[in-house]
């Protein structure tokens, strides 16, 4: 079963804990006829992406062949075959056909919008320089725009802008750590996009992604809409944990050469793991006002 996890990724799933922004902000996380409905939508889109890497990984069997990482995944390494993964991407594809009707039919557009673009990203997109990081923020701003419909509740401008500068941030910093690979060893074989990036230019773009993250989302805070309807305006003492995280990713980038894979980070680094439970222990605290 090992080689299948690997397949389909299922560490990646971590990503599409974003369906889950505007159900924290909603003050519904503990209602049980909001919480069903984003937990089904956390399933479809883990499904989802699921087929988009299965099926990511047969188009670029050869090419991921000869990179230095991709070479050891199941499929170019020969532990699963073609015909199998193939099977695989259709038992996932029919269980999203089976439990979608279920869901409302904006949730479903919104669905079927990620799936699309991360055909075209697949086929086109991660070609084409910028387009290939905006293409990554756009999936995440998908995720929780989804999250909201599925549920029909409103998220605030502020935070889809933050979750737009956030994504765009982390693709900025992966394009830097593959740049750093590729200096490291300029004979690896890996993205042709990178060839139209450089370290200082994906320094300025990081640098203003950083800021944009922390600015949107302290503006959040301090919001004349946040503060009516959470009725308080201690959202404020919750900035120091975004900028924490921001500036401890980029400390793990810089200084550490890490960051060619965001998931993990986020799940093997101590001091982040502990600043993102602190952050969502404070934000309920806060939002449903238990003190």
């Amino acid at each position: 079963m090992l080689k299948y996890i690997k397949l389909v990724r299922v560490p990646q799933w971590i990503k599409n804990f974003f369906v889950f922004v505007p159900l924290l902000f909603s003050q519904h996380i503990f209602d049980r006829t909001y919480f069903l409905p984003v937990l089904s939508a956390f399933l479809m889109f883990c499904l989802i992406s699921s087929i988009v890497y299965i099926f990511n990984d047969i188009v670029d069997i050869e090419a991921d062949r000869a990179h230095p990482t991709k070479k050891d995944r199941p499929l170019p390494s020969g532990l699963i075959s073609i015909q199998s993964a193939v099977i695989t991407l259709i038992i996932f594809a029919a269980l999203v056909g089976l439990f979608l009707p279920a869901l409302n039919a904006k949730f479903r557009i919104f669905l079927l919008s990620y799936f699309l673009l991360n055909i075209f990203y697949t086929f086109y997109f991660k070609h084409i320089v910028l387009l290939d990081i905006f293409s990554i923020a756009a999936g995440f701003m998908l995720r929780v725009m989804a999250g909201a419909f599925v549920i029909s509740v409103e998220v605030s401008s502020w935070l889809i802008l933050t979750t737009m500068f956030i994504s765009l941030f982390l693709g900025v910093m992966k394009r830097r750590s593959e740049l750093i690979l590729i200096n490291d060893d300029p004979n690896k074989n890996t993205r042709k996009v990178l060839a139209s990036y450089s370290l200082n230019f994906t320094d300025q773009m990081a640098t203003i992604a950083a800021a944009g993250v922390i600015i949107c989302y302290a503006l959040y805070t301090v919001s004349e809409r946040t503060i009516k309807i959470f009725n308080t305006d201690n959202m404020i003492y919750t900035t120091p944990f975004v900028v924490f995280g921001i500036f401890r990713y980029m400390f793990l980038v810089y200084m550490n050469k890490k960051g060619e894979n965001t998931v993990e980070i986020m799940l093997t680094d101590i001091p982040m793991i502990i600043n993102v439970i602190l952050y969502i222990i404070a934000i309920i605290l806060i939002i449903y006002r238990f003190f």
